[in-house]
Parts: C-alpha cells; structure tokens; sequence
C-alpha cells in the first residue's frame, strides 16, 4: 500500500505513488492497462512519436490509460537536438495540455547515452516556455547540477544503458548526485528486476522510472506488481535507517545471563 503520509513533489504536481512506468513495449494496449494497474504507478510516460493518442486512427493509449486517473508523462524519445526537443513537447502541450514533461535528446544511436550539450540546451528552452521538466542525463554529478542550475524541476540519472537491464552500475555517483540535489532524483534506465528497483531506493532515490523491466519481463504483470512492492521496501527501508555496518560479528542475543 502507497504511504499517503510519505507524498513526493515535482513542480506543482504531488504524488504517493514512487514508480513510473512506460507505455511502450507490451503485447498490447489489454497488457499495458493490465501491467500499470499492478504497478500502482500514478505518472505514465508516454513516447509521443511512437504512441497513438488520437482515438480517430484506432485504439487510443488514453481510451486505455484514463488521463483522469494516470498523469500523463509525455517525453522526447527519439529526439536529438534539443530544437526536435522543443517542437516535440510544444506538439504534446497543444494536443494534451501537458506541462509536466520528460526531456531526453540522444547524442548516440548505440549506447543511447543523452547528449550533454543538446539537453542542457533544450532544458534552458523549456524552462523558458514554462514547462516542468524531469531531465534524463547520465549519472555524471556535474552535468545534474549544471541542469538544476537551468531549472530542472526533477534529475534522472542512468542506472545503466537504457533496455539493458544491468541494475545500477555506478551507485557512487547516483548518491553524490542525490547528495547535491534540492530537487527530486529519480533513477531511469538500465533497471532490470526488482532488487535493483528496491536498491536505488534504499540509495534515497525518490522514484524509479522504468518501461523495459516490466514490459520485456516474461510475465509482465507479476513484475509490474513486483516492481511496485520493491519501490515501497526500497523506500521504508532507506526511512527506517539501515543498521551501522561492522567489520567483525556482533551476537544477536544476549551472553549475559547464559546458562552454563
């Protein structure tokens, strides 16, 4: 069950909810509907080159994913300058409304990393024109603070290369970026089961962002439900406060008192 009382913020927007989920990838749109219900994912984000949401050309993400229920994430993937950035979200804007956003502009068709320059470019310009921006980077601790700088409203670095499912493959520059940060750190990409989910949590991420975990899973569903209880033990876990780790044994019950 989500903590009511343990709500995150991005810009204007409140959640309780600490997983997002993508749209992307799954069966079909029964599967997708079926998958983000077990997540129990409040934000759904949504590739606007690839996803139909237009009715009149046939089954529709939001007759599937009710807008009044999920907050629509709209993103740029596919993007890779940070002007097809701009254009892209002004479009989603003008169909949906949408000024919550991710902003992701890829500088290499391989390894998919983001292009440093070409984001921080098109998180200036999207600040400009009012948008909220969550910002997909990689985990270099500089480049996050140069786009709070710029205005991000949330960073989300890599854990790994994106679809790879490697788990977090730098833990020590996700902390110092979560460490520098004053606004929310959610890792994306490269999550690939649910104790990497459960680890970034631990971290003190404040959500994890993940499509192809759960949609490449072999049962997708199970994994959506997995993902969503890993996130909330991840997160209680980093609250409660782990035990101070030792270098040698301590017993667990008393030796006082022992009979002999």
């Amino acid at each position: 069950m989500q903590n009511a009382q343990d709500m995150w913020h991005v810009g204007r927007h409140r959640f309780t909810s600490r997983l997002l989920v993508g749209t992307g990838k799954y069966a079909d749109l029964a599967q997708t509907k079926t998958a983000t219900e077990a997540s129990g994912a409040q934000i759904v984000t949504v590739a606007l080159r690839r996803v139909n949401l237009d009715a009149s050309r046939g089954p529709s993400l939001q007759e599937t994913l009710d807008p009044k229920i999920y907050t629509y994430l709209p993103n740029t993937a596919g993007c890779a300058t940070a002007k097809e950035a701009l254009r892209t979200l002004l479009l989603a804007r003008e169909l949906g409304g949408w000024n919550l956003v991710k902003l992701e502009v890829i500088g290499d068709a391989q390894t998919l990393y983001p292009d440093a320059h070409e984001t921080l470019e098109a998180t200036h310009m999207l600040v400009k024109e009012g948008f909220e921006v969550m910002v997909y980077t990689t985990d270099d601790p500089l480049n996050a603070r140069q786009l709070e700088e710029a205005g991000a409203a949330a960073i989300m670095p890599l854990a790994s290369p994106i679809g790879s499912g490697r788990g977090i493959l730098n833990p020590h520059n996700i902390r110092t970026i979560i460490a520098q940060s004053r606004v929310p750190v959610l890792v994306d990409a490269g999550i690939g089961t649910a104790s990497d989910a459960c680890t970034a949590m631990e971290m003190g991420c404040t959500g994890v962002l993940m499509n192809s975990a759960i949609a490449c899973a072999n049962d997708p569903v199970k994994m959506a439900a997995a993902m969503k209880h890993a996130v909330i033990a991840g997160r209680e876990a980093y609250r409660a406060g782990r035990m101070q780790v030792r270098e040698t044994a301590s017993p667990s019950s008393p030796v006082m008192g022992k009979i002999a």
